[in-house]
């Protein structure tokens, strides 16, 4: 079995990141928890503590926390994972990012917010239409289909550090080749 690392970047999510901890943490997929605190004027780092997650501190902006997580990566992690820590994503689907890495199929599996069911009002026609726009824009770039930058997603940690993933920190987003 591979091991799996969780890095939920957060920025004052002191309300919700207990219980995005305990949920990622009671799908059992992954081996440790990393909550990146970036600069958080409230509880979050010690909420998240609590929770049983791992915290480590960066500076402000959502690349250099995902940045300071894969820092934090222990040495024998295979696959990452990230998620937002304000409880937008869904915890239970983790394992449907993981497994096509885990089988060799995919190096980099990334969720979707336009495709299945979603909350009403969860996403207004200005993201909507933005993240089909970007998914459009990456295939025709990369040839890979998208239908969504969604910041849920899952990647080999060994294509995440290689030198044919350049890292675009401040978009917090990957080009794998």
């Amino acid at each position: 079995m591979s091991s799996i690392s969780v890095i939920i970047p957060a920025l004052n999510e002191e309300e919700p990141i207990v219980g995005v901890v305990r949920e990622v943490a009671a799908t059992k997929v992954p081996s440790e928890i990393i909550v990146v605190d970036n600069g958080s004027t409230d509880r979050t780092a010690e909420r998240a503590r609590e929770a049983g997650a791992r915290v480590v501190k960066a500076p402000r902006g959502y690349g250099r926390a995902c940045a300071a997580g894969i820092a934090a990566l222990q040495p024998e992690c295979d696959i990452v994972i990230f998620l937002d820590g304000d409880g937008s994503d869904c915890p239970e689907f983790m394992k449907q990012l993981v497994d096509p890495i885990a089988t060799g199929t995919h190096d980099f599996v990334i969720g979707s917010r336009t495709r299945g069911q979603r909350e009403p009002g969860s996403m207004n026609i200005q993201q909507l239409f933005a993240g089909r726009f970007a998914g459009w824009l990456m295939s025709i770039l990369y040839g890979v289909p998208y239908t969504d930058m969604c910041p849920f997603r899952a990647i080999r940690e060994t294509r995440l550090k290689s030198s044919t993933c350049a890292s675009k920190h401040t978009a917090g987003i990957w080009r794998c080749r």
